[in-house]
């Protein structure tokens, strides 16, 4: 796994680790903590195609329910169905066992670097 500082970001709170055409997808510990004690999780399906910015799924809490999107375009490749057994995963570890998907890139938009993405939560 890439430390948080070489991860790239979205604006909607998700983090991209990509290697070659694959691309691995979570949501950063700032949007884990703003969402509370995370219940439930739904993906898609591996094979399923996604867009960049499209709601690909959500993530529901004891607070509210906040949807994922998409950082990349792409096919699903792999989802960590250890999330769907055990969401608190994502609250306790989001950049390592709590990550969601493994898409096969086709297309990457602009994405946050760590020092942007501080910034634009207030943690800079």
């Amino acid at each position: 796994m890439t430390g948080e500082q070489d991860l790239q970001y979205t604006a909607e709170h998700e983090w991209v680790d990509a290697d070659g055409d694959t691309a691995t997808v979570g949501i950063t510990a700032y949007a884990a903590a703003r969402l509370g004690d995370i219940v439930y999780v739904e993906l898609p399906g591996v094979g399923d195609e996604v867009v960049a910015g499209s709601v690909v799924g959500e993530l529901e809490s004891t607070k509210s329910v906040g949807e994922l999107y998409a950082p990349v375009t792409g096919v699903v490749t792999e989802v960590n169905d250890d999330v769907a057994s055990s969401p608190e995963v994502v609250n306790s570890d989001p950049f390592g066992a709590g990550w969601l998907l493994r898409v096969r890139i086709t297309e990457t938009p602009e994405l946050l670097d760590h020092a942007a993405y501080q910034q634009l939560t207030g943690e800079a």
